[in-house]
């Protein structure tokens, strides 16, 4: 069975790419929740939920929804049929490091539940399937580096049945001030198909070449 990449998102350094195109750079933001919040704003995202997430969860909401934004065909997928696949090499060390300030003085022991339930990096996963209604199988991967070998072997295992035909990839990284996401929608299809967008084999070469646009 082939497979397509119909959109894509790279989102570094305060600059934004979609389906090769740089559409987006903010020289302006100082820090990052102001540039995530300047993303989210270019949007016009009427999500309110979107303020109380972690950076991790902000970063991947945004790639995720740009990428299928520029290819209306994932957003008309049947719910039940469009898997996640996530992965970074920081887990939810961020999230963790705030809730360990927060209990470790005896005397002033305040553990936060906002901050403790994102300290498990599948919550990356749970915020944009909540947001996009998605209820296809899902998986997160904890690798030192990107794995683009890894992304392809589990879409290609995933599309062996018929529960899964469309994929939301991802590796959505956060770590104090650094930060990366790059995210790919990839479609179970003939290349014979007529498609709207990109129309990209699914392939080891093609996401790494894909992932380092920039």
């Amino acid at each position: 069975m082939e497979a397509t990449i119909v959109s894509w998102c790279k989102i570094k350094n305060n600059t934004v790419w979609l389906n090769g195109d740089k559409i987006a750079i903010d020289e302006k933001s100082v820090d990052l929740p102001a540039f995530f919040v300047n993303l989210y704003k270019q949007l016009n995202l009427n999500y309110p939920k979107f303020f109380k997430m972690n950076n991790s969860c902000k970063l991947g909401v945004l790639a995720v929804e740009m990428a299928i934004r520029s290819n209306p065909e994932i957003a008309d997928s049947e719910k039940e049929k469009v898997a996640i696949l996530i992965s970074n090499n920081s887990a939810s060390l961020e999230t963790d490091r705030n809730h360990l300030k927060s209990i470790t003085d005896k005397n002033n022991y305040f553990p936060s539940p906002a901050v403790f339930v994102y300290t498990l990096p599948n919550i990356i996963i749970g915020e944009i399937a909540i947001k996009h209604k998605f209820a296809g199988e899902n998986a997160f991967f904890v690798t030192e580096i990107f794995d683009q070998k890894l992304l392809h072997n589990y879409v290609s295992i995933a599309f062996q049945n018929n529960h899964t035909a469309d994929v939301v990839c991802g590796w959505i990284n956060v770590d104090g001030i650094e930060y990366e996401a790059f995210v790919y929608c990839v479609k179970k299809t003939n290349f014979n198909e007529e498609r709207k967008g990109i129309n990209l084999p699914h392939n080891s070469e093609t996401i790494y070449q894909l992932y380092n646009t920039i």
